[in-house]
C-alpha cells in the first residue's frame, strides 16, 4: 500500500504549502492574519498572501493594525498593498482562510471546488484543537508541503464531527474598518489566538512532529 493511500486516493502534490487569506478590503484583518501567519511561521516551506472581496486596491494595511503587527514583533505590516482577490488567488492556495463565513461563502461561489480547502481563520483553528487531540499518522508522509496539504483534507472532512459553535458567529473575525481602537482590539482578540492555533499545527506538520 501507498502511504497515501491512508488519507486520499491521488497523493498530494509535493513543495511549498500557499495560505492565501481574505476579507473585505484587504486593509485590516486579512493582512493582519498574512503578516502573523509569515512571521511564525517562517523558515518553514510556507508562503502566506492575502486578498480582499472589495479591495481597496494598493492602500496599505490600516494604521491601527500596522501598530497591533509590530506590538506582536511583526517588522513588514508597513510593506503590505491591498489588492482584489480573483479565482487564481484561491486556486493557486492550498489553504484559503477567510475572516468570516460571507467572506468564505463569495470564495466558494468564485470557485466551488475551493470549499474543500476554504474555511473562516477560527473555523480552522477550532478544528485545529479537535485535531490535535484525535488525529491520523501524518508522518508517513514524507513531503513537508504534502503532510500539510493531507492536514487540509483531514480538517475539511472533520468538519461534520467537531461540535460547532454555539453563535455561528463565533466563525467569524469582527470588522474593526472606520471603528473605534477599542474595536481593533476586540478584533485582535479575535483573530491573534485564531492564527496562533492554526500555526501551531501547520508547524507541527511541517516538521513532522505529530504523532
Amino acid at each position: 500500500m501507498n502511504a497515501f493511500d491512508l488519507f486520499t486516493d491521488e497523493a498530494p502534490r509535493t513543495g511549498e504549502f500557499r495560505i492565501l487569506t481574505v476579507c473585505t478590503g484587504n486593509i485590516c484583518r486579512s493582512p493582519l492574519a498574512e503578516t502573523l501567519l509569515r512571521h511564525v511561521l517562517q523558515r518553514l516551506p510556507i508562503t502566506v498572501a492575502s486578498a480582499g472581496t472589495h479591495a481597496l486596491v494598493d492602500q496599505p494595511m490600516t494604521e491601527q493594525n500596522q501598530r497591533i503587527a509590530a506590538d506582536l514583533g511583526v517588522t513588514d505590516g508597513a510593506n503590505h498593498r491591498a489588492r482584489q482577490l480573483v479565482a487564481d488567488h484561491v486556486r493557486d492556495a492550498d489553504l484559503v482562510l477567510a475572516l468570516s463565513r460571507e467572506h468564505r461563502k463569495q470564495i466558494v461561489e468564485m470557485l466551488p471546488r475551493a470549499a474543500r480547502k476554504t474555511f473562516t481563520l477560527r473555523e480552522f483553528a477550532r478544528l485545529s484543537e479537535a485535531f490535535e487531540a484525535s488525529h491520523p499518522n501524518l508522518s508517513v508522509i514524507e513531503d513537508p508541503g504534502a503532510r500539510m496539504r493531507t492536514l487540509v483534507q483531514e480538517l475539511a472532512q472533520s468538519r461534520g464531527t467537531v461540535l460547532a459553535p454555539e453563535h455561528p458567529e463565533d466563525d467569524d473575525v469582527v470588522d474593526p474598518f472606520r471603528q473605534s481602537d477599542e474595536v481593533y482590539r476586540e478584533s485582535a482578540d479575535q483573530l491573534v489566538p485564531a492564527v496562533n492555533a492554526t500555526a501551531a499545527l501547520l508547524r507541527r506538520t511541517a516538521q513532522n512532529e505529530l504523532r
